[in-house]
């Protein structure tokens, strides 16, 4: 018999995460994630020099969280990961306008 776990992390969407935090959570490395910020595929909350100083929203720590599971699952270099987390953010922006559209249109 196989027993599969499963992790469950609460998100607090108003909470900011620090890099190290960001890094933990998600199970990336702080070259990874410096990477991600750089490329724009992570964008923090705060402006700064470095990501080390960034601060990041719970959207953030989602999608590192995907990153790390797309490098794991798929074995996709950052490059690969970086396009999808911008596609997946893209998906995300274009659902939210579409359920604005729709709400409009019901009224």
């Amino acid at each position: 018999m196989m027993i599969e776990m499963t992790e469950a992390l609460w998100l607090d969407e108003h909470r900011l995460y620090s890099s190290a935090e960001l890094v933990e959570l998600a199970g990336l490395s702080a070259a990874e994630l410096q990477y991600l910020v750089e490329c724009e595929a992570l964008l923090p909350l705060t402006a700064v020099e470095s990501a080390a100083e960034a601060r990041f929203g719970a959207e953030c720590l989602s999608l590192a969280r995907t990153a790390s599971r797309l490098r794991r699952d798929f074995e996709l270099d950052m490059d690969g990961i970086a396009l999808a987390l911008r596609l997946l953010s893209r998906i995300r922006e274009l659902e939210t306008e579409l359920r604005n559209l729709h709400a409009q249109l019901s009224h």
